[in-house]
């Protein structure tokens, strides 16, 4: 099997993190991966919140509907979309490349924070305003990701899936 093929069936969402620091190097690294991720008209629509800040981490636990295991992680990860994007490509642009642009960084950081030897979830469910607020992000953003990383504290056994044939329809 292929490196990159092992990194994503082994890629597991991990919710419980120890106490460690990220290197400053792997950081760098994971902020790389989500910078080279395609995007719509290579507009990289798209800002990520690099949030190291205990009490900033307490408040967005509140905005997420109290999933505690955030404040575990050393860094959590907001990944907002640029609406600004509807300027170049209307509301297509609004409703859905910026929300897929986010989502292909999100996808990269993951797969390199495993390989990294780091755990990380995505989270969706989540007050928007309320990031909005706690971030005090500009009116064009919009929080699409929550995403907590570190080294993980646990090693959660593989969800199940469809099979290929469910999944995927082949037009000859």
């Amino acid at each position: 099997m292929s490196e990159i093929l092992n990194i994503i069936k082994n890629r597991r969402s991990v919710r419980k993190f120890e106490n460690e620091e990220i290197p400053k190097q792997t950081i760098e690294r994971l902020k790389e991966a989500l910078i080279w991720a395609p995007s719509a008209g290579n507009l990289q629509s798209r800002k990520f919140y690099f949030v190291f800040n205990q009490k900033i981490k307490e408040k967005l636990i509140n905005a997420a509907m109290n999933q505690d295991f955030i404040a575990e992680a050393p860094l959590v990860i907001v990944a907002c979309a640029d609406e600004q994007i509807e300027r170049r490509y209307g509301k297509h642009g609004k409703e859905i490349h910026m929300i897929c642009d986010v989502a292909v960084s999100v996808q990269n950081l993951m797969l390199l924070a495993y390989s990294e030897e780091l755990g990380s979830v995505w989270i969706g469910a989540f007050d928007e305003n309320q990031v909005k607020e706690i971030l005090d992000l500009s009116v064009n953003l919009k929080p699409i990701a929550i995403i907590p990383v570190g080294y993980p504290a646990e090693t959660p056994l593989p969800p199940q899936r469809i099979s290929k044939d469910d999944a995927v329809v082949e037009l000859n």
